[in-house]
C-alpha cells in the first residue's frame, strides 16, 4: 500500500513527527488485503466463523465493518483462550481473535509498522517483519567470533505478555500517534478480555499471544 510507504518515509525522516490522521487508512481496499493476508486454516476464535465462511460475503462484510469502524460502534469480541504446552513442566496461553477482529488487527500491525520499523535498533530481531532468531544467532555468532567479548547476558521477563501495562503502552503509542481514533480501537483490544470455559474475564492488564497484534509464532502452527 502506497501510503504506508509514504508513512514510512516520513516517519524515518522526521523522528520527531507525529501522525494525526491514520483510522482513514481502515477502509474497505484496505481490510480486503488484510483479509487475505491472514491464514486461511487458523483456529476460529469464539465467533467459530472461518476464513472461507467470512468470505463467501466479504464486500457486504466489510463494507459493514468499516461503517462500524467510522462510528465507534465497533467492538473487538473476546478472544478466546487455549493453552498449548510450553516446555515439561508448563503450557502458554493463547487468545484467539474472531476472523473479523483479526482483520482489523492485521490492518492496525501494518499501520504501526510502517511507522515504528524506522525506530527500531538494527540489532533488534525479535517479532519483527522478515527478521528473526536464526539471524539474530548468525549476528550474535559473528560478534563472538570477532569481537572481544567479556559479558554475556541473558535475560527474561517473567510474564511478560500478561503483565503489560495498559496505561504506559498507550503513552508509549501516543508519543508517535495523535489520532484519537486509531487509539481508540487499539485501547479496546487491550481490553476486551477473553473466555475460558464459558467464562469472560477482563484484562486490566496484559496482551494475549495469539492475535495479530501480538507475537503470533505460535499460532502458526496451530490448525
Amino acid at each position: 500500500m502506497q501510503r504506508l510507504t509514504l508513512i514510512s518515509e516520513r516517519a524515518l525522516k522526521d523522528p520527531r513527527c507525529q501522525f494525526t490522521s491514520l483510522a482513514h487508512l481502515l477502509n474497505e481496499g484496505f481490510l480486503k488485503e488484510c483479509y487475505y493476508k491472514l491464514g486461511r486454516d487458523r483456529v476460529s476464535g469464539i465467533d467459530g466463523v472461518s476464513w472461507k465462511e467470512y468470505g463467501k460475503r466479504l464486500d457486504e462484510n466489510l463494507s459493514e465493518l468499516v461503517a462500524r469502524l467510522r462510528v465507534k460502534r465497533y467492538k473487538p469480541l473476546p478472544s478466546k483462550r487455549i493453552y498449548i504446552p510450553k516446555d515439561q513442566n508448563s503450557k502458554r496461553p493463547l487468545g484467539l481473535p474472531a476472523l473479523e477482529d483479526k482483520i482489523v488487527q492485521k490492518a492496525l500491525v501494518r499501520i504501526l509498522e510502517a511507522i515504528y520499523e524506522v525506530d527500531f535498533l538494527d540489532c533488534s530481531y525479535g517479532f519483527r517483519p522478515n527478521r528473526g532468531c536464526h539471524q539474530a544467532i548468525a549476528a550474535a555468532d559473528r560478534v563472538l567470533m570477532t569481537k572481544h567479548i567479556r559479558y554475556v547476558i541473558d535475560a527474561d521477563i517473567k510474564s511478560f505478555f500478561d503483565s503489560v501495562s495498559h496505561e504506559w503502552m498507550m503513552k508509549a503509542l501516543k508519543v508517535r500517534i495523535k489520532d484519537s481514533s486509531l487509539l481508540f480501537i487499539i485501547e479496546r483490544f487491550l481490553k476486551a478480555g477473553y473466555m475460558e470455559s464459558d467464562v469472560f474475564v477482563e484484562t486490566p492488564r496484559g496482551t494475549p499471544q495469539g492475535g495479530n497484534l501480538t507475537p503470533q509464532t505460535i499460532l502458526q502452527n496451530i490448525r
